[in-house]
């Protein structure tokens, strides 16, 4: 009977080993869950269209580290973001603009993630014939004082001014920091960076204003400010005015598949290989910082 019992005795332990061991080999082979289980499920994310070429990289190399899950990326502007993951239609909101910038947002009830910083810049169509502007020439002309390019040293051609929509965090950050607040004289209205970039290429004597990561081409001539060039160095050292965090925003703590997702984007891998190549600097490498009301201060 002895025998016996330290038979079982010995066959419980080994099955406990066997368990524990075939537990731990599914955590190492899982693809990120929580507790080693195997992410899946549908992740909607929706907002600012200067943030969606990164996000939809990383959303793209997300899925494919984690076949069961998809991740939908919708534009629609910063202010659609913030509506829409405040009233929980989607689960990440993403904003240029922080949430306490927006009217008609509760932003006590939504959690701030800033995943990355992006440079804008006022860009006119190449045959324009200007690459520097002042800034005091800038709000002249996106307040239609000044109408012809002539005036600013470029060809004789009239100035067609191509804004974004009242929703959009790319138009708030510019009026902000470039313009001083002036509000933008009537022009052609478009949501998109790339609709934008499109119509500054086609027209004639066009200026709009877009992201760096939209402005790696010849299509757009990007403006230097006051002399200061729009590169990601001189927006790292605060010496160019015009960029805004990448707000990932979640309606409370981030959970589930939300939380893997802006966990990843906030990874090393992310940060110093994917934020870079798709034009945006990590909001890790800035020397300077802002807070909701605009004031900047060094790190």
């Amino acid at each position: 009977m002895k025998n016996l019992k330290k038979l079982g005795l010995i066959l419980t332990v080994a099955m406990v080993a066997v368990f524990a061991a075939a537990c731990g080999g599914a955590k190492d082979g899982a693809s990120g869950g929580k507790d080693g289980k195997e992410l899946s499920g549908s992740l909607v994310i929706s907002g600012s269209s200067a943030m969606q070429p990164l996000v939809a990289a990383a959303a793209e190399e997300f899925m494919n580290d984690n076949p069961s899950v998809d991740v939908q990326v919708n534009a629609g502007g910063s202010g659609t973001g913030l509506s829409q993951v405040a009233e929980g239609s989607v689960q990440i909101g993403n904003s240029d603009v922080f949430a306490e910038e927006k009217d008609g947002i509760p932003a006590d009830k939504l959690e701030d993630h800033k995943v990355a910083v992006v440079g804008m810049t006022a860009a006119v169509n190449p045959k324009v014939g200007i690459k520097n502007i002042s800034k005091e020439d800038l709000i002249k002309v996106f307040t239609g004082k000044i109408t012809n390019w002539k005036d600013l040293g470029g060809k004789d051609q009239k100035i067609v001014l191509v804004n974004r929509p009242d929703s959009s965090g790319t138009r708030a950050t510019f009026v902000k920091y470039a313009l001083d607040g002036a509000t933008p004289a009537e022009g052609i209205t478009e949501d998109a960076n790339n609709t934008v970039l499109k119509i500054i290429n086609e027209t004639d004597g066009a200026i709009g204003y877009l992201a760096f990561s939209y402005l790696k081409g010849d299509q757009a001539t990007p403006l230097s400010i006051d002399g200061v060039e729009p590169t990601d160095e001189n927006v790292q050292n605060g010496k160019f005015p015009i960029w805004a965090y990448e707000h990932s925003y979640t309606k409370g703590k981030a959970d589930g598949l939300a939380k893997a997702f802006i966990d990843y984007m906030m990874s090393k891998d992310v940060q110093e290989s994917l934020v870079p190549d798709q034009g945006y600097i990590p909001a890790s490498k800035m020397k300077v910082e802002r807070d909701a009301e605009g004031k900047m201060s060094n790190k």
